[in-house]
């Protein structure tokens, strides 16, 4: 099963390097820092262009908080044509005829005290911006720890193949060796069917460890959204060393260090910020509203006018005013204001501010929630970077005893006086005691940077070490 899935996936990616092959002629292969692939991922990375997208809605928003302040203007226009009786609407005369007549007006209206609702929604609007940015940069955060986390899977990896290359390498020879003390008599055939065996599990190893590095390849280019992963790789380069002595600070003043700095926290505070404003707008609701108006009005009508004698009997027609004369003679304005005075509308100001005000208790347990996340998270890094130092320092000791075990296997095996089956368990015990060195000093790696994260040392600056 192995075989099968390593060689689908050799094939897919086979498939793509012969399909960019088509288009382009020479490739070369480019080596990237680990700052380099936060910086790639913090530019092009889908999630945070979603997040980016959230920040841009928070300042339309924060537009739209401002336009309450400002008054609305609104303007109309009409024509109409009245066919048979009916009423001119500019000289209020009956006639049965057709009319056709133009109307035009515009009004201005604007809030003069709406309870304090324009001003904490502005107050809202701000924070929501502030809230946003606070979630961008904590987008940003998370996804250079993952390509953090991912580049040192690949760094894992590659070390972890050359080890069981060497192995191979080392076992390829013992074969050769083995062949010749049989050929001298030394060893029984069977020693050399075991050993070589053993070379055909170590080819086998070989072969997963390739596997593990291309699929951690293409894991890291798809975080970065990477097209072209083809030619993707990594600089070979890793220190298991704690470089800003963060082990020697005690966990409360990372943790004190972390309240300050932690985009988290900032996010609950802010949240908890909007909803005590939700609660002050909701509070609006059972203040009376004032507002003012202002309203122009005009008619123009293009049909002739009747004239009337003294005694009120028509005497003929005179054609229509011109039309600035009706636009002037016939305009009209109106201006106030409107005073409303909530006095019962079904409870349902009085729900909106109980309603927000579960939501305010829930943003104060989000925060206490956070600072206790946050704690624990501090304690726990810290906790499992001393285990992880003390599991690598174990490793490395473990790694020199079985070299040394190895050593001694080998000069028996070499006179015959170890067979086969226990010296091949020592290769396998000396390959494990490597992997594991490996495992764990990457492990540690990572798990420093965490604890350095906390105490708020900038991301990038954590990513050059």
């Amino acid at each position: 099963m192995k075989k099968i899935n390593y060689l689908s996936i050799a094939f897919i990616f086979l498939l793509g390097f012969s399909t960019q092959a088509q288009t382009q002629t020479t490739t070369q292969t480019k080596a990237w820092t680990l700052e380099e692939c936060v910086n790639y991922a913090i530019k092009n990375n889908i999630s945070i262009k979603q997040t980016e997208l959230d920040t841009v809605s928070a300042n339309i928003d924060k537009r739209g908080a401002i336009g309450s302040f400002l008054p609305s203007l609104n303007s109309n226009a009409s024509h109409s044509w009245n066919i048979g009786l009916n009423t001119d609407p500019v000289t209020n005369v009956k006639r049965n005829q057709t009319t056709q007549y133009t109307s035009i007006g515009a009004g201005i209206g604007f809030d003069i005290y709406k309870g304090m609702q324009n001003q904490n929604a502005l107050r809202k609007a701000k924070l929501s911006v502030v809230a946003s940015k606070y979630q961008l940069l904590k987008m940003r955060e998370d996804i250079a720890l993952n390509v953090a986390n991912a580049y040192l899977q690949v760094l894992f990896n590659k070390e972890n193949l050359k080890v069981q290359q060497e192995q191979l390498a080392i076992n390829e020879k013992q074969y050769t060796r083995s062949e010749e003390l049989v050929k001298a008599g030394s060893i029984p055939r069977g020693d050399l069917l075991d050993v070589k065996a053993t070379v055909a599990s170590n080819k086998q190893n070989v072969i997963t460890a390739e596997n593990a590095l291309l699929i951690s390849k293409l894991s890291l280019a798809q975080l970065l959204q990477l097209k072209e992963f083809w030619d993707f790789d990594v600089i070979d380069a890793s220190n298991a060393k704690d470089e800003n002595n963060i082990m020697a600070i005690k966990p409360i003043d990372i943790y004190q260090k972390a309240k300050e700095t932690r985009t988290e926290l900032k996010i609950a505070k802010t949240n908890l910020e909007i909803a005590e404003k939700n609660v002050a707008i909701a509070r609006g609701g059972f203040q009376p509203t004032l507002q003012g108006f202002y309203n122009f009005n005009t008619q123009i009508s293009y049909a002739d006018v009747v004239a009337f004698d003294s005694n009120g009997n028509i005497i003929g027609k005179k054609s229509a005013a011109p039309f600035s004369d009706q636009f002037n003679n016939n305009k009209g304005q109106s201006f106030g204001a409107q005073l409303s005075i909530p006095i019962f509308n079904g409870y349902s100001a009085r729900n909106n501010v109980e309603r927000f005000k579960v939501d305010l208790e829930k943003s104060k347990i989000a925060l206490e929630k956070a600072d206790l996340d946050l704690q624990r998270n501090v304690y726990t890094a810290f906790t499992d970077a001393k285990g992880a130092l003390n599991a690598h320092e174990s490793s490395i000791v473990a790694l020199e005893a079985r070299n040394e075990a190895y050593n001694y296997a080998k000069e028996k095996y070499a006179v015959g006086l170890m067979n086969s089956f226990d010296f091949n368990q020592s290769q396998t015990l000396l390959t494990n005691a490597q992997s594991e060195v490996l495992r764990t000093k990457y492990d540690y790696i990572f798990k420093i940077k965490i604890l350095e994260f906390y105490f708020g040392i900038p991301i990038d600056q954590i990513m050059k070490k």
